[in-house]
Protein backbone atom coordinates (compact mmCIF):
# COMPACT_ATOMS: atom_id res chain seq x y z
CA UNK A 1 0.00 0.00 0.00
CA UNK A 2 3.22 2.70 0.61
CA UNK A 3 4.71 1.61 -2.43
CA UNK A 4 1.70 2.11 -4.46
CA UNK A 5 1.26 5.17 -2.76
CA UNK A 6 4.64 6.59 -3.45
CA UNK A 7 5.04 5.08 -6.53
CA UNK A 8 1.99 6.39 -7.95
CA UNK A 9 3.23 8.83 -10.47
CA UNK A 10 4.61 5.95 -13.25
CA UNK A 11 1.00 3.76 -12.04
CA UNK A 12 -1.04 7.32 -13.23
CA UNK A 13 1.00 8.09 -16.31
CA UNK A 14 0.95 4.75 -17.81
CA UNK A 15 -3.17 4.95 -17.06
CA UNK A 16 -2.94 8.56 -18.76
CA UNK A 17 -0.45 8.19 -22.09
CA UNK A 18 -0.31 4.57 -22.63
CA UNK A 19 -4.03 3.38 -21.33
CA UNK A 20 -5.59 6.65 -22.75
CA UNK A 21 -7.69 6.80 -19.08
CA UNK A 22 -8.59 10.57 -17.76
CA UNK A 23 -7.31 11.48 -14.43
CA UNK A 24 -9.73 13.09 -12.03
CA UNK A 25 -8.94 14.78 -8.96
CA UNK A 26 -10.29 14.02 -5.94
CA UNK A 27 -9.95 14.26 -2.22
CA UNK A 28 -11.78 13.58 1.34
CA UNK A 29 -12.28 10.21 0.20
CA UNK A 30 -15.13 10.44 -2.80
CA UNK A 31 -13.79 8.29 -5.83
CA UNK A 32 -16.65 6.26 -6.43
CA UNK A 33 -18.22 8.01 -8.80
CA UNK A 34 -14.92 8.06 -10.87
CA UNK A 35 -14.13 4.10 -10.65
CA UNK A 36 -17.70 4.04 -12.18
CA UNK A 37 -17.11 6.04 -15.13
CA UNK A 38 -13.88 4.02 -16.13
CA UNK A 39 -11.63 7.49 -15.25
CA UNK A 40 -8.89 6.95 -12.61
CA UNK A 41 -9.00 9.58 -8.98
CA UNK A 42 -6.07 11.04 -8.01
CA UNK A 43 -5.43 12.50 -5.05
CA UNK A 44 -3.42 14.77 -6.66
CA UNK A 45 0.13 14.68 -4.21
CA UNK A 46 -0.08 11.48 -6.03
CA UNK A 47 1.38 13.12 -9.23
CA UNK A 48 4.40 14.18 -7.36
CA UNK A 49 8.21 12.19 -7.60
CA UNK A 50 8.72 10.79 -3.65
CA UNK A 51 11.74 10.09 -1.97
CA UNK A 52 11.21 6.06 -1.96
CA UNK A 53 13.00 4.73 1.06
CA UNK A 54 15.62 2.00 0.42
CA UNK A 55 13.89 -0.73 1.96
CA UNK A 56 10.58 -0.19 -0.22
CA UNK A 57 13.46 0.26 -3.56
CA UNK A 58 13.48 -3.89 -4.05
CA UNK A 59 9.86 -3.90 -3.49
CA UNK A 60 9.40 -1.61 -6.31
CA UNK A 61 12.28 -3.40 -8.41
CA UNK A 62 10.35 -6.76 -8.14
CA UNK A 63 7.07 -5.11 -8.59
CA UNK A 64 8.68 -3.95 -12.55
CA UNK A 65 10.21 -7.53 -13.52
CA UNK A 66 7.39 -10.07 -11.75
CA UNK A 67 3.92 -7.79 -11.64
CA UNK A 68 1.92 -6.81 -8.53
CA UNK A 69 0.95 -10.52 -8.60
CA UNK A 70 3.85 -12.58 -8.46
CA UNK A 71 5.36 -9.67 -5.76
CA UNK A 72 2.41 -10.16 -3.25
CA UNK A 73 3.08 -13.82 -3.68
CA UNK A 74 6.69 -13.41 -2.21
CA UNK A 75 5.64 -11.28 0.37
CA UNK A 76 3.63 -13.95 1.73
CA UNK A 77 6.07 -16.26 1.78
CA UNK A 78 7.75 -14.01 3.46
CA UNK A 79 5.91 -12.81 5.62
CA UNK A 80 5.39 -16.41 7.04
CA UNK A 81 9.35 -16.14 8.44
CA UNK A 82 8.51 -12.91 9.60
CA UNK A 83 11.51 -11.46 8.23
CA UNK A 84 9.76 -8.01 7.76
CA UNK A 85 10.80 -6.97 10.56
CA UNK A 86 11.79 -3.87 9.15
CA UNK A 87 8.11 -2.72 8.63
CA UNK A 88 8.73 0.10 11.48
CA UNK A 89 11.75 1.94 9.70
CA UNK A 90 9.44 1.25 6.23
CA UNK A 91 6.06 3.07 7.35
CA UNK A 92 8.40 5.53 9.52
CA UNK A 93 10.46 6.92 6.40
CA UNK A 94 7.09 6.62 4.35
CA UNK A 95 4.91 8.72 6.61
CA UNK A 96 7.95 11.14 6.40
CA UNK A 97 8.42 11.41 2.74
CA UNK A 98 4.77 12.14 2.34
CA UNK A 99 4.58 14.91 4.91
CA UNK A 100 7.85 16.60 3.60
CA UNK A 101 5.79 16.64 0.24
CA UNK A 102 2.88 18.03 1.68
CA UNK A 103 4.97 21.30 3.21
CA UNK A 104 6.57 21.60 -0.47
CA UNK A 105 3.10 21.87 -1.43
CA UNK A 106 1.95 24.24 1.45
CA UNK A 107 4.74 26.11 0.73
CA UNK A 108 3.62 26.08 -3.42
CA UNK A 109 0.35 27.50 -2.32
CA UNK A 110 1.66 30.00 -0.07
CA UNK A 111 4.08 31.69 -2.83
CA UNK A 112 1.00 31.47 -4.87
CA UNK A 113 -0.74 33.84 -3.16
CA UNK A 114 -3.67 31.08 -1.03
CA UNK A 115 -4.88 33.57 1.56
CA UNK A 116 -2.93 33.54 4.97
CA UNK A 117 -5.97 33.16 6.55
CA UNK A 118 -6.61 29.32 5.40
CA UNK A 119 -5.37 26.16 6.64
CA UNK A 120 -2.83 24.22 5.91
CA UNK A 121 -4.65 21.45 4.28
CA UNK A 122 -6.57 24.02 1.50
CA UNK A 123 -2.65 25.39 1.16
CA UNK A 124 -1.51 22.16 0.36
CA UNK A 125 -4.27 21.02 -2.00
CA UNK A 126 -4.03 24.54 -3.83
CA UNK A 127 0.02 23.67 -4.28
CA UNK A 128 -0.80 20.23 -5.53
CA UNK A 129 -3.09 21.47 -8.25
CA UNK A 130 -0.53 24.03 -9.21
CA UNK A 131 2.13 21.91 -9.31
CA UNK A 132 0.55 19.08 -11.11
CA UNK A 133 -2.74 20.13 -12.98
CA UNK A 134 -1.80 20.25 -16.42
CA UNK A 135 -2.13 16.31 -15.65
CA UNK A 136 -5.68 16.03 -14.45
CA UNK A 137 -8.63 16.23 -16.83
CA UNK A 138 -10.86 17.47 -14.20
CA UNK A 139 -11.60 18.06 -10.71
CA UNK A 140 -14.42 16.65 -9.03
CA UNK A 141 -15.50 18.37 -5.81
CA UNK A 142 -18.34 17.65 -3.39
CA UNK A 143 -19.11 21.26 -1.83
CA UNK A 144 -20.31 21.36 1.32
CA UNK A 145 -20.68 23.62 4.51
CA UNK A 146 -17.14 24.96 4.53
CA UNK A 147 -16.72 28.52 2.78
CA UNK A 148 -13.41 28.21 2.41
CA UNK A 149 -13.12 24.52 0.64
CA UNK A 150 -15.97 25.96 -1.56
CA UNK A 151 -14.18 29.27 -2.39
CA UNK A 152 -10.80 26.85 -3.32
CA UNK A 153 -12.60 24.79 -5.63
CA UNK A 154 -13.54 27.98 -7.38
CA UNK A 155 -9.60 29.11 -7.76
CA UNK A 156 -9.08 26.29 -9.47
CA UNK A 157 -10.71 26.91 -12.54
CA UNK A 158 -7.79 28.65 -14.40
CA UNK A 159 -5.42 25.62 -13.42
CA UNK A 160 -7.94 22.64 -14.06
CA UNK A 161 -10.72 24.09 -16.56
CA UNK A 162 -12.78 21.68 -16.00
CA UNK A 163 -14.41 21.69 -12.56
CA UNK A 164 -16.80 19.25 -11.82
CA UNK A 165 -19.07 20.37 -8.25
CA UNK A 166 -21.76 18.40 -6.86
CA UNK A 167 -23.28 20.38 -3.96
CA UNK A 168 -24.32 18.71 -1.05
CA UNK A 169 -27.64 20.43 0.26
CA UNK A 170 -27.97 20.58 3.93
CA UNK A 171 -30.35 18.00 5.30
CA UNK A 172 -33.13 19.74 7.17
CA UNK A 173 -35.51 17.55 8.69
CA UNK A 174 -38.27 19.15 7.77
CA UNK A 175 -37.41 18.80 3.96
CA UNK A 176 -35.73 15.78 4.05
CA UNK A 177 -37.63 14.38 0.90
CA UNK A 178 -36.57 17.65 -0.79
CA UNK A 179 -33.01 17.66 -0.02
CA UNK A 180 -32.97 13.70 -1.70
CA UNK A 181 -33.97 14.95 -4.89
CA UNK A 182 -31.93 18.08 -5.05
CA UNK A 183 -28.91 15.67 -3.96
CA UNK A 184 -29.80 12.89 -6.80
CA UNK A 185 -30.44 15.27 -9.37
CA UNK A 186 -27.32 16.97 -7.90
CA UNK A 187 -25.28 13.52 -8.29
CA UNK A 188 -27.03 13.25 -12.08
CA UNK A 189 -25.63 16.18 -12.92
CA UNK A 190 -22.30 14.94 -11.97
CA UNK A 191 -22.44 11.68 -13.76
CA UNK A 192 -23.16 13.49 -16.95
CA UNK A 193 -20.87 16.13 -17.09
CA UNK A 194 -18.06 12.90 -16.00
CA UNK A 195 -19.79 10.83 -19.17
CA UNK A 196 -18.47 13.94 -21.20
CA UNK A 197 -15.32 14.07 -20.33
CA UNK A 198 -14.43 10.16 -20.68
CA UNK A 199 -16.90 8.93 -23.20
CA UNK A 200 -18.44 6.50 -21.07
CA UNK A 201 -21.43 5.72 -19.82
CA UNK A 202 -22.22 5.00 -16.22
CA UNK A 203 -24.84 2.49 -15.42
CA UNK A 204 -26.80 0.89 -12.19
CA UNK A 205 -24.29 -2.44 -12.51
CA UNK A 206 -20.93 -0.06 -12.73
CA UNK A 207 -22.28 1.70 -9.54
CA UNK A 208 -23.16 -1.11 -7.77
CA UNK A 209 -19.41 -2.56 -8.34
CA UNK A 210 -17.40 0.49 -7.67
CA UNK A 211 -20.40 0.99 -4.07
CA UNK A 212 -19.81 -3.59 -3.42
CA UNK A 213 -15.57 -2.59 -3.37
CA UNK A 214 -15.82 0.53 -1.58
CA UNK A 215 -18.16 -1.52 1.17
CA UNK A 216 -15.70 -4.36 1.56
CA UNK A 217 -13.18 -1.57 2.00
CA UNK A 218 -14.97 0.35 5.00
CA UNK A 219 -15.40 -3.02 6.51
CA UNK A 220 -11.83 -3.85 6.60
CA UNK A 221 -10.92 -0.07 7.57
CA UNK A 222 -13.64 -0.66 10.68
CA UNK A 223 -11.88 -4.24 11.63
CA UNK A 224 -8.80 -1.92 11.97
CA UNK A 225 -10.24 0.99 14.00
CA UNK A 226 -12.97 -1.27 15.83
CA UNK A 227 -11.01 -4.38 16.62
CA UNK A 228 -7.27 -4.47 16.24
CA UNK A 229 -7.09 -1.07 17.74
CA UNK A 230 -9.38 -1.60 20.67
CA UNK A 231 -7.41 -5.02 21.50
CA UNK A 232 -4.67 -5.46 24.72
CA UNK A 233 -2.01 -6.98 22.44
CA UNK A 234 -0.92 -4.78 18.63
CA UNK A 235 1.21 -6.41 15.86
CA UNK A 236 3.87 -4.20 15.78
CA UNK A 237 4.01 -1.19 18.39
CA UNK A 238 1.68 1.51 19.06
CA UNK A 239 3.73 4.13 16.98
CA UNK A 240 3.88 1.95 13.94
CA UNK A 241 0.01 1.40 14.37
CA UNK A 242 -0.92 5.03 14.35
CA UNK A 243 1.60 5.51 10.88
CA UNK A 244 -0.40 2.45 9.72
CA UNK A 245 -3.72 4.98 10.60
CA UNK A 246 -2.26 7.72 8.82
CA UNK A 247 -1.37 5.91 5.36
CA UNK A 248 -4.94 4.03 5.67
CA UNK A 249 -6.28 7.99 6.43
CA UNK A 250 -4.46 9.63 3.16
CA UNK A 251 -5.21 6.51 0.69
CA UNK A 252 -8.34 6.32 1.24
CA UNK A 253 -9.23 9.66 -0.19
CA UNK A 254 -8.22 7.86 -3.47
CA UNK A 255 -8.28 4.05 -2.83
CA UNK A 256 -4.32 4.64 -4.84
CA UNK A 257 -6.60 4.70 -7.90
CA UNK A 258 -6.85 1.23 -8.08
CA UNK A 259 -9.85 0.10 -5.52
CA UNK A 260 -10.02 -3.20 -6.69
CA UNK A 261 -6.03 -3.87 -5.61
CA UNK A 262 -6.71 -1.24 -2.67
CA UNK A 263 -9.18 -3.65 -1.33
CA UNK A 264 -6.52 -6.74 -1.90
CA UNK A 265 -3.91 -4.79 -0.07
CA UNK A 266 -6.11 -4.24 2.90
CA UNK A 267 -7.85 -7.75 3.17
CA UNK A 268 -3.93 -8.76 3.63
CA UNK A 269 -3.40 -6.30 6.21
CA UNK A 270 -6.08 -7.23 8.31
CA UNK A 271 -5.30 -11.19 7.95
CA UNK A 272 -1.14 -10.19 8.87
CA UNK A 273 -2.86 -8.29 12.31
CA UNK A 274 -4.66 -11.25 12.74
CA UNK A 275 -2.10 -13.67 12.62
CA UNK A 276 0.53 -11.62 14.12
CA UNK A 277 -1.53 -11.30 17.38
CA UNK A 278 -2.64 -15.05 17.14
CA UNK A 279 0.91 -15.85 17.35
CA UNK A 280 1.94 -13.13 20.02
CA UNK A 281 3.85 -11.34 17.26
CA UNK A 282 4.22 -7.93 18.34
CA UNK A 283 3.43 -5.64 21.79
CA UNK A 284 1.29 -5.78 24.67
CA UNK A 285 -0.24 -2.79 25.40
CA UNK A 286 -3.45 -3.01 27.70
CA UNK A 287 -1.32 -0.79 29.69
CA UNK A 288 -1.54 1.86 27.65
CA UNK A 289 -4.25 4.61 27.52
CA UNK A 290 -5.95 4.99 23.97
CA UNK A 291 -5.79 8.81 22.76
CA UNK A 292 -8.21 9.68 19.53
CA UNK A 293 -6.59 12.20 17.65
CA UNK A 294 -8.95 14.51 15.71
CA UNK A 295 -9.12 16.02 13.11
CA UNK A 296 -5.83 15.43 11.24
CA UNK A 297 -7.53 15.47 7.10
CA UNK A 298 -6.94 19.31 7.51
CA UNK A 299 -2.98 18.73 8.08
CA UNK A 300 -1.74 17.28 11.44
CA UNK A 301 1.99 17.18 13.29
CA UNK A 302 3.02 13.59 12.90
CA UNK A 303 5.25 13.56 15.72
CA UNK A 304 2.32 13.68 17.49
CA UNK A 305 2.05 9.43 17.92
CA UNK A 306 5.92 8.96 18.72
CA UNK A 307 5.97 11.59 21.38
CA UNK A 308 2.32 10.07 22.77
CA UNK A 309 4.25 6.08 22.70
CA UNK A 310 7.12 7.58 24.07
CA UNK A 311 4.70 8.69 27.40
CA UNK A 312 3.00 5.16 27.09
CA UNK A 313 0.20 6.00 25.09
CA UNK A 314 -0.98 5.22 22.04
CA UNK A 315 -3.20 7.10 19.21
CA UNK A 316 -5.79 6.50 16.64
CA UNK A 317 -6.67 8.28 14.26
CA UNK A 318 -10.25 8.13 12.97
CA UNK A 319 -11.41 10.93 11.10
CA UNK A 320 -13.51 9.21 8.38
CA UNK A 321 -15.21 7.16 10.85
CA UNK A 322 -16.10 10.17 12.66
CA UNK A 323 -17.24 12.08 9.54
CA UNK A 324 -19.14 9.17 8.25
CA UNK A 325 -17.27 8.16 5.23
CA UNK A 326 -17.05 4.54 6.66
CA UNK A 327 -20.81 3.91 6.44
CA UNK A 328 -21.59 1.55 3.87
CA UNK A 329 -23.47 2.07 1.01
CA UNK A 330 -26.81 -0.27 0.71
CA UNK A 331 -26.71 -2.71 -2.70
CA UNK A 332 -30.00 -4.32 -3.98
CA UNK A 333 -31.82 -5.21 -7.05
CA UNK A 334 -34.60 -3.15 -5.88
CA UNK A 335 -32.87 -0.12 -4.53
CA UNK A 336 -31.47 2.78 -6.94
CA UNK A 337 -27.53 3.17 -7.11
CA UNK A 338 -27.95 6.86 -7.38
CA UNK A 339 -30.82 6.96 -4.66
CA UNK A 340 -28.47 5.50 -1.95
CA UNK A 341 -25.56 7.22 -2.93
CA UNK A 342 -27.36 10.63 -2.22
CA UNK A 343 -28.35 9.29 1.32
CA UNK A 344 -24.83 8.49 1.94
CA UNK A 345 -23.54 11.53 0.77
CA UNK A 346 -26.25 13.64 2.83
CA UNK A 347 -26.41 11.25 6.22
CA UNK A 348 -22.30 11.94 6.11
CA UNK A 349 -23.30 16.08 5.67
CA UNK A 350 -25.37 15.57 8.70
CA UNK A 351 -22.23 14.38 10.57
CA UNK A 352 -18.90 15.66 9.96
CA UNK A 353 -18.29 18.04 7.02
CA UNK A 354 -21.16 20.51 6.06
CA UNK A 355 -23.25 19.71 9.74
CA UNK A 356 -23.76 21.95 12.74
CA UNK A 357 -21.25 22.25 15.69
CA UNK A 358 -23.85 20.57 17.75
CA UNK A 359 -23.82 17.34 15.08
CA UNK A 360 -20.50 17.60 14.79
CA UNK A 361 -19.61 17.67 18.53
CA UNK A 362 -21.74 14.53 18.60
CA UNK A 363 -20.21 13.10 16.27
CA UNK A 364 -17.03 13.10 18.36
CA UNK A 365 -18.44 12.12 21.04
CA UNK A 366 -20.33 9.18 19.29
CA UNK A 367 -17.13 7.66 18.18
CA UNK A 368 -15.42 8.54 21.62
CA UNK A 369 -17.81 6.12 22.94
CA UNK A 370 -17.78 3.55 20.45
CA UNK A 371 -14.03 2.90 20.02
CA UNK A 372 -13.61 3.29 24.18
CA UNK A 373 -11.09 5.66 24.15
CA UNK A 374 -9.29 6.93 27.53
CA UNK A 375 -8.55 10.59 25.85
CA UNK A 376 -8.87 13.03 23.26
CA UNK A 377 -6.96 14.92 21.99
CA UNK A 378 -7.73 17.96 19.88
CA UNK A 379 -6.22 19.43 16.44
CA UNK A 380 -7.04 22.95 16.28
CA UNK A 381 -6.09 23.57 12.33
CA UNK A 382 -5.05 27.42 12.05
CA UNK A 383 -7.73 28.60 9.75
CA UNK A 384 -10.59 26.09 10.08
CA UNK A 385 -13.76 28.16 11.13
CA UNK A 386 -16.01 25.11 10.66
CA UNK A 387 -14.40 22.41 13.06
CA UNK A 388 -12.02 24.38 15.41
CA UNK A 389 -14.80 25.64 17.18
CA UNK A 390 -16.06 23.23 19.04
CA UNK A 391 -13.27 22.29 21.12
CA UNK A 392 -14.95 23.70 24.05
CA UNK A 393 -18.48 22.27 24.03
CA UNK A 394 -16.54 19.16 22.99
CA UNK A 395 -14.27 18.90 25.91
CA UNK A 396 -17.48 20.07 28.50
CA UNK A 397 -19.74 16.79 27.13
CA UNK A 398 -16.69 14.67 26.72
CA UNK A 399 -16.07 15.06 30.67
CA UNK A 400 -19.70 15.13 31.95
CA UNK A 401 -20.98 12.20 29.61
CA UNK A 402 -18.05 10.15 29.62
CA UNK A 403 -15.37 11.01 32.35
CA UNK A 404 -12.96 11.05 29.27
CA UNK A 405 -10.31 14.29 29.22
CA UNK A 406 -9.71 16.20 26.51
CA UNK A 407 -6.77 18.49 25.64
CA UNK A 408 -6.20 21.04 22.73
CA UNK A 409 -2.94 21.20 20.57
CA UNK A 410 -2.33 24.33 18.01
CA UNK A 411 -1.68 23.50 14.25
CA UNK A 412 -0.14 25.49 11.91
CA UNK A 413 2.75 23.87 9.43
CA UNK A 414 4.27 20.22 9.82
CA UNK A 415 7.76 21.00 12.02
CA UNK A 416 6.45 23.56 13.75
CA UNK A 417 6.04 24.15 17.58
CA UNK A 418 6.91 20.20 18.27
CA UNK A 419 8.79 20.83 21.43
CA UNK A 420 6.14 22.97 22.62
CA UNK A 421 3.48 20.44 22.27
CA UNK A 422 5.76 18.18 23.64
CA UNK A 423 5.62 19.94 26.81
CA UNK A 424 2.08 20.46 26.76
CA UNK A 425 0.96 16.91 26.80
CA UNK A 426 3.42 15.22 29.70
CA UNK A 427 1.34 16.63 32.50
CA UNK A 428 -1.82 15.96 30.39
CA UNK A 429 -0.68 12.19 30.08
CA UNK A 430 0.75 11.75 33.61
CA UNK A 431 -2.49 12.94 34.65
CA UNK A 432 -4.16 10.31 32.30
CA UNK A 433 -2.76 8.08 33.77
CA UNK A 434 -2.94 8.34 37.17
CA UNK A 435 -6.38 9.70 37.12
CA UNK A 436 -7.03 5.91 34.66
CA UNK A 437 -5.36 4.04 36.96
CA UNK A 438 -2.49 2.65 33.87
Amino acid sequence: MASNFLTGREYLRRKKIREKKKLISVALGFPDLVFAVGAVPVFPIRLETFEVSKYLMPLQSATSVLGWSLTSKFLEIARQFDVLKIVDKILEDVISSINSKYNEMYEIGVSNGVPSELCYGIKALYGMHKSKGKNLDANLNFAMRCGSWNSFSESLKTIVPSQIIIDVPSKNLDNEEIALKEMVNNIKNGISELEKITGNFVSDNSLQKQFRIGNQIKRFYKTILYEISNSNFYPCNPATFAEILALLTITFQDYNSNAQRYLENLSQLVKEMRERIRKGIGMDVSHMPRLLFAPMFQGWEPEIHEIIYKLGGRIIYADWDVLGFLEEIPISHKTDPIEEYARFLLNASTKGIGCDDENMTNSYLKAAENMNIDGLIFNQVYGCPSISKIYDRLKEKLKAEYNIPAIVINFKKIGENIEQVRKTLIPFMERLKNTRNF
